[in-house]
């Protein structure tokens, strides 16, 4: 399971929460895009969730009330240019959270988080620059990018007892960019 086995037996025999922040950022125009990106993408986010979940399985059953948070992104619902082969791997965590919390109830709940552009190690070649940073924060309602805080304030809330009777759901923490027409 891409050696997700010795991460697993170190957690114990119990596991009440697994949080599963894979991602990737390929962007280019489908023409560009390679066969190899694409596996590349669907290997790493949709298979490599799918991986830490089966891994982690015997003891999330064993804590007997679990909690499973994968990630998406805002644009697997939405069609943005350059992002096909993004959308369809992260449209496939979308659809194993689904699958996944149905086949896991009751015991088990699945839930996904689909962010729009955080501020990451992994995006900081996006917003390099001022004006780069402020374009990309104009394309969303709220006049900015996220936070990393802003994501794990999500993460906990969907791990917690608050978040009990929630299961299957695909939920954006995307400054609005998925649900609101134009900028303020």
């Amino acid at each position: 399971d891409g050696g997700l086995e010795p991460v697993v037996a170190d957690a114990g025999e119990q596991i009440e929460g697994l949080v599963s922040a894979i991602g990737s950022v390929t962007l280019k125009p489908l023409g560009r895009t390679t066969d190899a990106d694409m596996l590349h993408d669907f290997q790493l986010n949709a298979l490599g969730a799918a991986r830490a979940v089966r891994a982690a399985l015997p003891a999330l059953k064993r804590a007997g009330n679990a909690s499973v948070v994968l990630f998406s992104t805002v644009a697997a619902g939405h069609g943005f240019a350059f992002h096909s082969s993004i959308a369809m791997a992260k449209g496939a965590v979308e659809a194993l959270t689904r699958s996944l919390a149905a086949e896991l109830a009751p015991r088990i709940r699945v839930i996904c988080i689909a962010p729009s552009l955080t501020r990451t190690s992994l995006t900081a070649g996006l917003v390099a620059t001022e004006q780069a940073e402020a374009a990309m924060a104009r394309a969303h309602p709220l006049q900015r990018i996220g936070d990393v805080d802003d994501i794990a304030a999500m993460t906990a809330f969907l791990l917690s007892e608050r978040a009990s009777w929630i299961t299957g759901q695909v939920f954006a923490v995307d400054g609005g960019r998925s649900t609101l027409a134009g900028a303020g």
